[in-house]
């Protein structure tokens, strides 16, 4: 039933994507604060996103929210007690969006429960993986890890965290370690069927 889902939401956002990337989009501020709402295979969870917290950072969550980049995403590491990931795995959308950089930002805000900053993987690498973090993670505030000091809220889930304790953890970090994550979606899926997808998300103030 989950593979049956998940090809229905394959064809969907192929013929609702946007047919191209534009460069201006990526220029687009956010407001001081905005709520998102992620609909999810196990529920509906909404997102408050502060711009203060970490502006450049809430612009480019924003931007890819605004444009649709996270509908039909995947939570591809889900860590018991640690934090939920999810992320787009088309390659063209991924190189489009990475074409432009988002100089890192100090951590104004402590990586506790429920709260939302970027991944990375090195120096002005935010970019589009976002994590939510499932406990009180404080040692991400100063964790050095490539040069780069520390992961950088910018908002927190103010609704639905039951939603995210929900998803699918079984696989924890296994998944990121498989390389058909990018680069055959369709044979990761069936290699991890359990994973929880985000039908849609969108902005809602």
């Amino acid at each position: 039933m989950r593979i049956l889902l998940f090809l229905i939401l394959s064809l969907f956002a192929s013929s609702c994507k946007e047919s191209e990337f534009k460069l201006e989009w990526t220029k687009e501020q956010a407001p001081k604060t905005f709520t998102a709402r992620f609909e999810t295979t196990k529920g509906d969870f909404e997102m408050e996103i502060t711009r203060s917290w970490s502006p450049l950072a809430a612009d480019r969550l924003y931007q890819l929210i605004k444009h649709g980049y996270y509908d039909n995403a995947l939570f591809y590491r889900v860590v018991p007690e640690f934090v939920a990931q999810f992320g787009n795995t088309d390659n063209l959308s991924m190189k489009n969006w990475r074409s432009i950089k988002i100089p890192d930002e100090p951590v104004l805000h402590s990586n506790n429960r429920g709260t939302i900053s970027f991944a990375r993987f090195g120096k002005d690498s935010r970019d589009l993986e976002v994590f939510i973090n499932l406990t009180d993670n404080k040692v991400l505030d100063t964790l050095g890890f490539e040069a780069v000091k520390g992961f950088t809220p910018l908002g927190k889930v103010k609704k639905g965290m039951d939603v995210v304790d929900k998803l699918y953890s079984g696989y924890a970090e296994e998944p990121m370690t498989d390389t058909n994550l990018y680069q055959n979606r369709d044979l990761f899926y069936q290699t991890y069927p359990k994973l929880d997808l985000i039908k849609k998300a969108y902005l809602i103030e």
